[in-house]
């Protein structure tokens, strides 16, 4: 269905265009606060000049920051295209077009991740306090980008000592306190390293705690109560000629009593103790050899999930994934290379109970791929790739045989300059999928493995952008459609279609950016609601994002703000009688930050979530389509008061 657009949403939306083309034009200058400008981000990635990178979409150093005492839906507040439902760590859910992002390949610090679990509980809880670097790539994906792409891939990374000392320090680290008055969260967070010749150590650990919160209608919501704690550690080497090898290791404890059923808001089925944990493991190498024919990377390593619920059934869920990744990057000139490699992955879902007793799938994949990236003239550039995986899929039934599939998978992206300031773009990926792992809570159920069929995606993005002094717009379409998408023992086809527009402003000391994004997702060609695309998908309909930030330098003061917005949407949806149209809301957050100038280490923030207090739940958590339908609402109006040290 076409977006609607409501009075208030229009002057927000006037406002904020207004914003993006009122400055003088040009780059925000360098200073010590955080950049909102997401092309800076870009311009550290290696790989952003390269066609299979033209739609990407990087989380800004300013977003980076903001999220660090906040949770993923502060990290990708600014991008309409990834929305995060669930209001709660444990239970938030990330859509990449309306795509589930258990449909995206995705690595921390070069490690595969998607544990699928539980599905009321996120299967990619991280702490984004740990993160220095974000990109999502939706859609078309390389094929180093790794196995089961199917509709794009994330790539994250963790801080590094580099992101704390300046050159020649040995030591040191920055320590936050946060505390949020709705809810009466505290939270702190402590960051050290040090180096010590060519070795790098780095240590973290924050602890979050605090009470239910309330919505915007001034009613508690039951089950949100922060218990959290998280923690990185960190060793590197380097060696003379550059090479890098890096041990990680990060934890993520979330334990407390939620909702029966933790992403729903409070209702009939009352509270249960949540013990949720989160693992990650990784050791890489990077020889960092730009230029030359023999330029490896490896990174192998080991992510795990376990949802714990003792009450009522005495249910454990644990999802663990090993994968391994070796490639070389053969530079045949500056702007030709072909990155080709093998990965692996051994990933196992377990469930138990006293009553029904252990169950476990597991899925091992094999690959091998090539992606050859080359600029054959000054205003084309090419990417182009293939992979081949194998598959062997063990169901829960021991009498089960060890199920086979394999298939190829390519994709080719083009980028043309048409003027020095205007490019389009195009992409097209066919990806084969094998058969996932099911929801290990749903292990109970009986399954005939025999009937399930691979899957397959296929996804196409066509788009144009614009850049000229401090103004950056740009859009495309796209479309992800998955065939033989596993629901328990059988099949079905998913699809998600839409557009996004974005646009980016930067002047003297200060920037603006928005996004909107449209999305409409199908089963087997039918608009279907929440529940009929669990894990593939949501209606998600039309977002609108908006950030602004000034920078006063005599008053050595940030101010800014951002709006989040989702227009009223029908989906289409028909197939259970109570389904509804998704309500809109529009939500505004203003903050100013203070540097003294007699405490230059000393960064204070104070941020209004919500001014408005707004009731409502996010677009993306479940069940807002269903009339009478109870969902875990977002925090009403929050009063935030954080402080950041630097020794």
């Amino acid at each position: 269905m076409a977006p609607k657009i409501t009075h208030t949403t229009a002057l927000l939306l006037g406002a904020s265009l207004a914003a993006l083309c009122a400055a003088t034009p040009s780059l925000a200058d360098d200073s010590e606060f955080f950049s909102l400008d997401p092309i800076i981000v870009e311009g550290k990635d290696p790989e952003s000049t390269s066609a299979d990178k033209a739609a990407s979409v990087y989380v800004a150093d300013a977003e980076l920051e903001r999220a660090r005492m906040g949770d993923l839906k502060d990290l990708f507040a600014g991008i309409a295209s990834v929305s995060v439902g669930g209001a709660i760590p444990v239970a938030q859910k990330i859509f990449v077009n309306g795509v589930d992002m258990l449909n995206l390949a995705i690595t921390v610090d070069g490690v595969s991740q998607n544990n699928r679990i539980f599905h009321h509980a996120s299967a990619n809880a991280f702490d984004p306090g740990l993160m220095k670097f974000v990109r999502v790539d939706p859609g078309v994906a390389a094929a180093d980008d790794g196995p089961n792409a199917m509709a794009g891939a994330v790539r994250m990374e963790t801080i590094d000592v580099s992101d704390l000392l300046e050159d020649g320090d040995s030591f040191g680290g920055t320590y936050r306190l946060s505390f949020g008055d709705n809810g009466e969260t505290l939270q702190n967070a402590l960051t050290l390293g040090g180096r010590e010749g060519n070795f790098e150590y780095l240590a973290y650990l924050k602890r979050a705690e605090g009470k239910n919160y309330t919505a915007g209608d001034g009613s508690e919501v039951t089950g949100t109560a922060a218990n959290l704690w998280a923690g990185l550690v960190k060793l590197a080497h380097t060696n003379q000629s550059g090479g890098r090898l890096e041990f990680s290791a990060q934890r993520m404890d979330d334990t407390e009593l939620r909702n029966d059923k933790a992403n729903f808001g409070p209702g009939r089925w009352g509270i249960n103790l949540y013990d949720t944990e989160r693992t990650i493991y990784s050791l890489s190498f990077e020889a960092n050899n730009s230029g030359e024919m023999w330029d490896p990377t490896f990174a192998v390593g080991f992510s795990e999930t376990v949802v714990n619920k003792p009450n009522p059934y005495g249910s454990m869920g644990t999802t663990n994934t090993v994968s391994a990744k070796f490639q070389n990057t053969f530079h045949l000139s500056l702007s030709n290379t072909v990155t080709a490699g093998l990965d692996f992955y051994d990933r196992t879902g377990d469930y138990s109970d006293p009553t029904d007793g252990s169950f476990s799938e597991t899925a091992r994949n094999h690959g091998i791929f090539a992606q050859w990236r080359v600029q054959p003239t000054d205003r084309l550039n090419v990417s182009a790739g293939a992979r081949y995986d194998w598959q062997k899929f063990d169901g829960k039934n021991a009498a089960d045989p060890t199920y086979s599939y394999s298939g190829a998978s390519g994709n080719l992206s083009l980028v043309y300059d048409v003027t020095d300031s205007f490019s389009v773009r195009g992409g097209y990926s066919n990806i084969f999928g094998g058969v996932q792992i099911e929801d290990n809570y749903q292990f109970w159920r009986t399954f005939n493995y025999a009937s399930l069929e691979a899957a397959r995606a296929q996804n196409i993005v066509l788009g144009a952008d614009f850049s000229r002094g401090g103004l950056t717009i740009g859009g495309e379409l796209f479309r992800t459609r998955i065939a033989d998408v596993r629901e328990f023992d059988s099949n079905y086809d998913f699809e998600s279609e839409g557009f996004n527009i974005y646009g980016t402003y930067g002047w003297h000391n200060g920037f603006a950016r928005l996004t909107f994004a449209h999305s409409e997702v199908e089963r087997d060609g039918v608009p279907m609601s929440s529940d009929s695309v669990l894990d593939s998908g949501t209606p998600v309909g039309s977002i609108i994002a908006f950030e602004v930030q000034q920078e006063i330098e005599s008053w050595n003061l940030l101010i800014g703000g951002s709006l989040d917005v989702a227009l009223d949407f029908d989906s289409g949806a028909s197939e259970y009688a109570d389904i509804q149209e998704l309500p809109g809301y529009e939500v505004v957050n203003i903050f100013a930050e203070y540097s003294p100038p007699s405490l230059p280490n000393l960064k204070i923030r104070a941020e209004i979530q919500n001014l408005f207090d707004e009731d409502y739940a996010d677009r993306a958590t479940f069940g807002g389509d269903f009339s009478g339908f109870s969902t875990l609402k977002e925090p009403g109006r929050t009063l935030m008061i954080s402080a950041v040290t630097y020794f």
